[in-house]
């Protein structure tokens, strides 16, 4: 039975998106760098899925500004 993806790098702490056009997207917890994505690299090589995938922290704007920050959230500041 083959086995399918299902982690996405994108929700994962250890990706980033890199300077190079023949290889955007990296893998900071396994330190490569590739056209794929690095989780369907993982999977082709090994055959098993991600076992390194860590999910984003939540975003911390969530309404409460820092005091002196004068953006209400209404909108953005030039």
């Amino acid at each position: 039975m083959k086995k399918t993806n299902s982690v996405d790098c994108f929700k994962c702490k250890h990706f980033y998106v890199t300077w190079e056009p023949s290889n955007p997207r990296g893998c900071k917890a396994f330190g490569f760098k590739t056209a794929k994505m690095p989780s369907q690299v993982v999977l082709e090589t090994s055959g098993e899925i991600c076992l390194k995938f860590v999910p984003k922290e939540p975003d911390k704007t969530d309404g409460n500004q820092k005091p002196g920050n004068r953006n209400n959230g209404n909108g953005w500041i030039a």
